[in-house]
């Protein structure tokens, strides 16, 4: 069989079992078996891929998954990240459009206490959409920084799909995790520039409130010390750019931490104990479920040809490496209108990763640019999930129209952003190069 047919059976095949509805795991073991059978010599092809399956989940850079997981899951149970927000109210005053201030920088800290995008827009969204919505907020206003702030979780650590970013595509996740921070950063300043100058342009869209001022010196900052820094920069993201912490064991005492932190507020009971232990198992098992079909289709096009054949195709073209990165880049924006982010990552870096190696890219830089696609796959219409989590907490007043407008301007400030760092790299390679995380 050519590879041409080979990718064609492959590729098509997927598409028609997930077009049937199949969930994405099980319609890349179907074609895993399918293709041992054709093309790894039958029943010897089947004893291989149940071992490489096996060996792809029990790899120990895997371990961050779980941990990262059952962080958040603690603190949206126990209600710990509500005491973070709070905190913020305190400190962050005087500033136009406030709320929608506040959602952007509880949702940055959010972004570094637990790896779920959909967790942290939907407590956010719960929580303050109809907060702002009450105080004369203009529907826009308030969603956008929600949504927007949502998908900057996806960059800044701990993030599952990070981790998993890193052990599919065999990048450093150490690496990958630390050189997400500074984008991430700059995403989160944007947004907040960006609200600021459009309430200072149009002070209807996020009309002035009063503000408790009776909290001053120590008393205005108790709260973000005793409740923020603490779960922050003493745990996870202190241990891993410290530079005395594998990503593994950051999030180890990330998530040893959370649990303590919540029983020390006196927030932890046995039955949200249960709740996040239960969520986290169901995700995580989800998640490395994925892998294994993940890891062995890349397996199957191997021995199939069809990744060797691409890449002679590739090199025939004469492609420069930066025009290479640009077509990945399009071809990532364009499916994450449509696919969610794992499945983004499992049909592509099969045929992304063999490029990225022949070409000599850098693979922090790429993974990072991945990554804010990825985040952009979030956000954009038609099936962004960011979207359809936004209306799932809004009133039944707010079309989805309405919440497809309010988070174009940040699709918009994303797409800068990631303009910006494929011209300058050391945005995503410098912190990494410093800690020593490549």
């Amino acid at each position: 069989m050519t590879w041409g047919a080979a990718s064609l059976l492959m590729f098509g095949g997927l598409v028609a079992a997930m077009g049937l509805g199949l969930p994405v795991a099980f319609a890349f073991l179907v074609l895993n078996v399918i293709g041992a059978m054709l093309f790894l010599g039958g029943e010897p092809g089947l004893v291989q891929l149940a071992r490489n399956a096996v060996a792809s989940i029990t790899s120990f850079s895997l371990t961050p998954i779980p941990f990262f997981v059952l962080m958040g899951e603690v603190l949206f149970h126990t209600g710990v990240a509500l005491k973070a927000i709070d905190a913020f109210a305190l400190i962050i005053r005087r500033v136009p459009a406030r709320l929608s201030v506040i959602a952007i920088v509880a949702g940055t800290v959010f972004s570094a206490i637990s790896g779920s995008t959909i967790a942290t827009t939907a407590l956010l969204g719960s929580l303050m959409l109809p907060t702002m919505l009450a105080r004369g907020y203009a529907p826009r206003m308030a969603m956008g920084p929600i949504m927007g702030i949502g998908g900057v979780d996806m960059l800044i650590p701990p993030s599952a799909l990070t981790v998993l970013l890193g052990s599919l595509a065999g990048i450093s996740i150490a690496g990958l995790l630390i050189g997400g921070i500074v984008p991430g950063l700059i995403l989160s300043a944007v947004y907040v520039g960006y609200i600021v100058a459009r309430a200072i342009a149009n002070p209807a869209l996020a009309p002035d409130e009063k503000v408790d001022a009776s909290a001053h010196g120590a008393a205005r900052w108790l709260p973000f010390a005793t409740h923020v820094i603490p779960l922050i920069f003493a745990l996870v993201i202190g241990a891993m750019t410290g530079g005395f912490a594998t990503p593994t064991e950051a999030a180890a005492i990330g998530a040893a931490g959370t649990i303590l932190a919540a029983a020390l507020y006196r927030s932890l009971t046995i039955a949200n104990l249960m709740q996040a232990l239960t969520s986290t198992v169901a995700v995580s098992g989800t998640i490395l479920f994925i892998i294994v079909g993940a890891t062995t289709f890349a397996q199957v096009l191997s021995f199939s040809g069809a990744v060797n054949g691409l890449l002679g195709v590739v090199t025939g073209i004469g492609l420069s490496p930066d025009a290479l990165v640009i077509a990945m880049m399009l071809i990532l924006l364009f499916l994450g209108c449509f696919v969610d982010q794992v499945s983004m990552m499992l049909i592509t870096l099969p045929f992304f990763m063999p490029l990225v190696q022949r070409y000599d890219v850098d693979p922090i830089w790429f993974g990072v640019l991945f990554l804010i696609c990825m985040q952009l796959g979030l956000l954009t219409p038609p099936f962004g999930l960011l979207l359809f989590t936004m209306k799932g907490v809004a009133p039944a007043s707010i079309s989805m129209h309405e919440v497809y407008m309010a988070a174009m301007p940040y699709i918009a400030m994303s797409l800068v952003i990631l303009v910006a760092i494929f011209f300058f790299p050391a945005i995503a390679t410098w912190l990494p190069a410093v800690l020593g995380g490549r």
